[in-house]
C-alpha cells in the first residue's frame, strides 16, 4: 500500500483536535500515512461572526496558535507535536496549561511564549489558515485533514474536517477509523457526515507513549 501525504490544520486550544491528533498518529502506526501538521486559528474563523460560539471576547484563543505557529517556524514538526501535547498535560484541568510551561516541557525555549502576545507571527498563521480554508470553505472546523496520494500528483487532494472523537482508538480500530474517514470523504458528491452530540466531557488524559 502506497504511503499517502496527510495534511493536518489545527487549533492547539480544541480538546477534541487534540484527540483527532492523536487518532491520526496511531493510525500512522498501522496504515502508512506521512503526517504534516499546520495551524489555523478559531479566533479566525470566527471573526465576523454576531456571536463568537466560543466566547472568547479577549482572544485569548489566538494566543496558543500564535506560539504554536513559532514553534512551528523555529522549531518544526516534531517540536510542534510536542508542543501541542505538552499543552495538554495537566490531566487535573479540561483546557489547555500555562503555554510557557508547556514550552520548557517540550524542550522549548520558553522564550518564545512571548509570541503569543505579538503579531509576528500572524501573517504567516493566517496564511496557514487560509490554506484550510481553501479546501473546506469558510464555516469548516477544527482540525481540516486533507489527504494526497504521491503516486497520484495530479489528483486532487481528499479533504475532510474532523473526525470529532471524545476517546481515542487504538490499534487496528485507529486504522478502521481512517479506512472508513477515508472512504466516506473520497465518495464523489458527499458533503457531511455527523454522529451524536459531541462528549462535553472528552478524555484528554495523557497520551499513550511518546507524542
Amino acid at each position: 500500500m502506497d504511503t499517502r501525504t496527510v495534511d493536518v490544520w489545527f487549533d492547539p486550544s480544541c480538546p477534541y483536535t487534540l484527540l483527532t491528533s492523536r487518532w491520526l498518529r496511531e493510525a500512522a502506526r498501522i496504515r502508512p500515512l506521512d503526517l504534516r501538521w499546520h495551524l489555523m486559528s478559531l479566533t479566525f474563523l470566527n471573526e465576523g461572526l454576531d456571536e463568537d460560539p466560543e466566547g472568547d471576547a479577549e482572544g485569548y484563543l489566538l494566543v496558543p496558535a500564535r506560539i504554536a505557529t513559532a514553534v512551528l517556524h523555529e522549531h518544526g514538526q516534531r517540536a510542534l507535536v510536542r508542543f501541542h501535547e505538552a499543552l495538554w498535560a495537566d490531566r487535573t484541568k479540561r483546557w489547555i496549561g500555562d503555554p510557557a510551561v508547556a514550552l520548557a516541557a517540550a524542550g522549548l525555549p520558553p522564550g518564545l511564549a512571548a509570541a503569543g502576545a505579538g503579531s509576528a507571527y500572524d501573517k504567516r498563521l493566517r496564511a496557514s489558515h487560509t490554506d484550510a480554508l481553501g479546501l473546506l470553505g469558510p464555516r469548516t472546523g477544527t482540525p481540516v485533514v486533507a489527504v494526497s496520494d504521491p503516486a497520484e500528483p495530479d489528483r486532487p487532494a481528499v479533504a475532510f474536517f474532523g473526525p470529532v472523537l471524545s476517546r481515542v482508538p487504538r490499534g487496528e480500530a485507529a486504522g478502521l477509523l481512517w479506512d472508513g474517514a477515508l472512504l466516506v470523504a473520497g465518495t464523489p458528491g458527499f458533503h457531511e457526515l455527523k454522529g451524536t452530540p459531541a462528549d462535553p466531557d472528552p478524555d484528554v488524559g495523557a497520551a499513550d507513549g511518546p507524542a
